[in-house]
C-alpha cells in the first residue's frame, strides 16, 4: 500500500432514532499514511457515523475496510484496531493479563504485549489494574489493545478528552507516529486547536452530515480568506477608497480604528503606504480551523 491509498471506503451512512436523523449520508475516506480529522460539535454525530462504519450499530449504506465488507475479513482485528474510549475490561484485572486475554482471542502471542506495553510507555504499569489506571494511562492500554493485531486502520473517538497537556501532546506525537508507518488513522474531535496539529485531512460534520472535507492545508488557505486585519489609522475614508481599488473593504469599528476583509496584513501596509495614509496599528490573526469551522457552521445555519 502506498501513502494515500484508500483503506477505508465509507459510502452513505445513514441512521435514525425513531423520527429523529442522526446521521444522513455520510461518506468519507481514510487514506494510508494520513490522519483524518473527524471533527464536529459535541451530537454532531461522530460516535454514532463510527460505530456504524464499524458494524457495532445498525444504519444504512455500507463501509469497505481493504476493499471489503469488515464481516468478511477473518480477523477483523487485524484489519482495523479502535479505541472508543480507554481501555475495556473488568478494573480488577492486571493490565498485561487483560491485554494477554484479548490477544489470546485474536491469536496473537503474548511477546506482542509487552511489545506494546513498551511502546505506549506502560511497561512499568503493566502490573496495576484496570481501574488503577488514570485517564492518560487508559488512553494509552486502549491504543495498545486496539493495535495488537497490527492493523493498518486505527480509529478512536474522542481520545483526548479529559486527558492532561503532556498526555495530549504523547497522544499527538503517537498518532503521527503510526501514520508515519503507512496506517490511516482516524481521530474524531470538537478540540479544533489540537486537530490543527494533527490532521492531515479534516472531515467537517454538522447535525448528522458532512458539510466540508478537505485537506489541512486546503483548510488554512480557505481559512486564511476569511480571517481579517484590525488596524488603526488617521484618515479612514482615504484609506478606504485605496483598499478598495486593491480588492479589500474597509469597516470602522472607531473613530481611527477599522477591520479589512478581503486582503492580508502586507497588501494592507503596502496600499497605505501607496496612499500616503500612517498605520498606528496593523495586526492579523493566524489562520486556523477554529476559523474554518465556524465559517463552515455560519454558511450550514444560514442555508438550512
Amino acid at each position: 500500500m502506498k501513502k494515500g491509498d484508500p483503506l477505508v471506503e465509507a459510502r452513505g451512512l445513514g441512521r435514525s432514532f425513531g423520527s429523529k436523523r442522526i446521521l444522513d449520508g455520510v461518506s468519507l475516506d481514510l487514506r494510508a499514511g494520513e490522519v483524518t480529522g473527524f471533527v464536529g460539535a459535541n451530537g454532531a454525530g461522530k460516535t454514532t457515523a463510527i460505530h456504524v462504519m464499524l458494524g457495532l450499530v445498525r444504519g444504512e449504506g455500507h463501509t469497505l475496510f481493504l476493499g471489503r465488507p469488515l464481516y468478511a475479513h477473518g480477523a477483523p482485528g487485524t484489519v482495523v484496531g479502535a479505541v472508543l474510549g480507554g481501555v475495556a475490561g473488568h478494573p480488577r484485572h492486571r493490565l498485561r493479563a487483560h491485554l494477554r486475554m484479548v490477544a489470546a482471542g485474536s491469536a496473537v502471542p503474548d511477546g506482542r504485549v509487552d511489545e506494546l506495553l513498551e511502546t505506549v510507555g506502560l511497561t512499568g504499569a503493566a502490573r496495576l489494574r484496570l481501574g488503577e489506571l488514570s485517564l492518560g494511562m487508559a488512553q494509552r492500554a486502549g491504543i495498545a489493545q486496539a493495535l495488537l493485531g497490527d492493523p493498518p486502520v486505527l480509529v478512536l473517538d474522542e481520545p483526548a478528552n479529559g486527558l492532561d497537556p503532556h498526555s495530549v501532546r504523547w497522544l499527538r506525537e503517537f498518532l503521527r507516529g503510526q501514520a508515519a508507518l503507512g496506517r490511516a488513522v482516524l481521530v474524531s474531535s470538537h478540540l479544533l486547536g489540537e486537530m490543527q496539529q494533527l490532521a492531515d485531512r479534516v472531515v467537517v460534520l454538522s447535525r448528522g452530515r458532512v458539510v466540508a472535507q478537505a485537506s489541512m492545508a486546503e483548510v488554512m488557505e480557505r481559512a486564511a480568506a476569511r480571517r481579517a486585519v484590525t488596524l488603526e489609522a488617521p484618515d479612514l475614508p482615504l484609506l478606504a477608497r485605496a483598499l478598495g481599488d486593491g480588492g479589500g473593504r474597509l469597516t470602522p469599528t472607531g473613530e481611527q480604528s477599522a477591520i479589512v476583509t478581503g486582503l492580508d496584513r502586507v497588501r494592507v501596509g503596502t496600499l497605505a503606504l501607496e496612499a500616503g495614509v500612517p498605520l498606528y496599528w496593523l495586526h492579523e490573526e493566524r489562520a486556523s480551523l477554529e476559523d474554518f469551522y465556524l465559517g463552515i457552521a455560519e454558511e450550514e445555519f444560514t442555508i438550512s
